[in-house]
């Protein structure tokens, strides 16, 4: 009778077939944020939906109810980037309020943008076809907007000025960040720079005049010059068909 009892009333505890707590709900906010996390570890290039889903522990599928496609996703991991650019522009004012430094802290909030994507060459690119749309690019373009009105040219002109800065700094960092990282850039430049200074003058006269300073001037140097351009033809251009 005993024995019978100790065989009967003692069982195994149940072993559950689920060996991992259950996945956290899907969200975009959570889907992006894993984007940027692999992005920062492998690059661009494998933030695809399926590599995506596999980090994510599920389905292709499930993330297109989140996000439409590759280049959607690729726009949303660029927004969460922009919430890194410095919008006080601290660094190119000089210390007055108001109106006064409007020019110096555009430049400062321009450089920290184009700073940004010089970090991410491959998402640099990607931000010329891909434009994001979120709260972080609605807070520079808000504050680019604000700054640049403040120089007195009209709304149109503030508004086209506005893409025209972005647009510049985009292709600046998508050229400088790939020129930047790419082991072969330096070898490439001093063959470009050789082809210009071996041009025949009697061919290539404009060339020829125009050299060294073809390839001078350091890249910072640069970008405050072409930075200077653009300003000062937004501001002193009207748009086409209006005369303020």
């Amino acid at each position: 009778m005993f024995a019978t009892m100790s065989v009967v009333g003692v069982r195994r505890e149940p072993v559950s077939r689920r060996e991992r707590p259950a996945k956290p709900a899907l969200s975009r906010r959570g889907i992006v944020d894993t984007a940027v996390r692999i992005m920062r570890a492998e690059g661009l290039e494998k933030v695809t939906m399926r590599r995506l889903a596999q980090e994510l522990d599920t389905g292709p599928a499930s993330l297109y109810v989140y996000v439409a496609n590759t280049a959607e996703l690729h726009a949303a991991v660029l927004d969460a980037l922009l919430g890194e650019v410095d919008l006080t522009g601290r660094e190119g004012g000089k210390g007055g309020k108001g109106d006064k430094d409007w020019r110096g802290r555009l430049r400062a909030v321009m450089t920290s943008y184009t700073l940004v994507l010089f970090e991410h060459p491959q998402l640099a690119r990607s931000a010329l076809v891909a434009r994001p749309s979120g709260e972080n690019y609605l807070r520079l373009v808000e504050r680019v907007l604000d700054l640049l009105s403040r120089s007195g040219a009209g709304r149109e002109q503030v508004a086209w000025g506005a893409d025209k800065l972005l647009q510049d700094a985009t292709a600046t960092a998508a050229e400088q960040a790939t020129r930047e990282h790419d082991p072969r850039s330096e070898d490439d430049w001093s063959a470009a720079v050789g082809v210009l200074h071996a041009v025949d003058e009697t061919t290539h006269p404009a060339i020829s005049a125009h050299l060294p300073h073809l390839v001078s001037g350091t890249a910072e140097d640069r970008m405050r010059w072409s930075f200077d351009v653009l300003v000062n033809g937004i501001t002193g251009t009207p748009v086409p068909g209006r005369a303020d």
